[in-house]
């Protein structure tokens, strides 16, 4: 290793770390490593509109409902009135 770090942990950070240490059988360091890595690699959740992050749901629920769209405020009021 060429480069050292320190960090300062919540005690229930600290006691998550240890827990997970001893269940991976391998020390506290290696399992941050392992977590900071697995972070790092991820894409950055800010990153773009969100409607760009959701874009691959639209359209996957069907609602039943054809006009949906255009008369929701309808819908949303009725079904306010039947839940009384």
């Amino acid at each position: 290793m060429q480069t050292q770090l320190t960090v300062r942990l919540p005690d229930d950070l600290h006691r998550a770390l240890t827990a997970a240490s001893r269940e991976m059988q391998r020390k506290s360091s290696d399992v941050v490593r392992l977590a900071l890595r697995q972070f790092l690699t991820l894409p950055p959740a800010g990153r773009g509109r969100p409607a760009d992050r959701v874009r691959h749901l639209v359209g996957s629920v069907a609602s039943g409902v054809p006009d949906l769209a255009r008369r929701h405020r309808a819908y949303i009021v009725k079904s306010l009135k039947n839940a009384r």
